[in-house]
C-alpha cells in the first residue's frame, strides 16, 4: 500500500481554468484529465490524502460520482471550497479540518493551509498543504501538496520532498551570475 497526497482538485469549478491557467481546453477535459491521472498513479489499495478544495459546483450526485472514480482509501482535509456536497459525499474515509500521521518515519501535520508553525516543528515534523495553488514561498519543513504545485495526479511524500529541491536548483540555474563591477584604472 502506498499513500499519495494531493490538494486543489476544484473538480467542476470553472473559475480554475481562468484562474490557474491549468491547460485543458474546457472543464470537461479538465475533470477527465485530473480522474485518469490519479488513476493511472494510484491503485485501489492505496491510500489518498485530499488536502482541500475537492470540487465546488457540480451536483451531489457528479460529485459522488467522481469520487467513485477515484481509485483508492480517500481522505478528506476539508477546504474553504469543499460545500456540504462534497463534505457528505459516500466514499470517504475520513473528513477532518486537520490529521496529523506519519509516512516513512516522517510525522506529517496536514491541513488545507499552510501554517506558518505546527505541532513538532522543532522536532521536524512536515506540514503538507494546499490553498495557496503554488503561489506561496515556502518554509523549511513546509510543502505544497496541490495539484499547481505537483501536477495532476496525487504524488508520494518522496516526490513532495523532491520538488523542493528541484525548485531550489531550477532557480539558482535562472539565477544571473553577479558580474565583477569594474575597476578605475589609477
Amino acid at each position: 500500500m502506498a499513500v499519495w497526497f494531493t490538494s486543489d482538485t476544484h473538480f467542476g469549478d470553472p473559475r480554475i481554468l481562468r484562474i490557474d491557467k491549468r491547460p485543458y481546453p474546457d472543464l470537461a477535459a479538465h475533470d477527465a484529465a485530473l480522474i485518469a491521472a490519479w488513476n493511472a498513479t494510484v491503485s485501489p489499495e492505496d491510500e489518498v490524502w485530499h488536502l482541500g478544495d475537492f470540487a465546488l459546483g457540480p451536483s451531489s450526485a457528479r460529485i459522488a460520482d467522481i469520487l467513485a472514480a477515484l481509485r483508492g482509501t480517500k481522505h478528506l482535509i476539508t477546504g474553504n471550497n469543499d460545500g456540504p456536497a462534497t463534505l457528505a459525499a459516500p466514499g470517504w474515509a475520513s473528513v477532518a479540518q486537520y490529521a496529523e500521521i506519519t509516512v516513512d518515519a516522517r510525522r506529517l501535520v496536514l491541513c488545507h493551509y499552510a501554517f506558518r508553525t505546527w505541532n513538532g516543528i522543532g522536532r521536524g515534523a512536515l506540514n503538507l498543504h494546499g490553498h495557496s495553488h503554488n503561489r506561496l514561498k515556502p518554509i523549511p519543513r513546509q510543502y505544497d501538496a496541490g495539484v499547481d504545485a505537483q501536477g495532476p495526479a496525487p504524488v508520494s511524500l518522496a516526490t513532495i520532498l523532491a520538488s523542493r529541491r528541484r525548485r531550489a536548483a531550477a532557480l539558482t540555474k535562472a539565477k544571473p551570475e553577479k558580474a565583477e563591477p569594474e575597476k578605475a584604472e589609477p
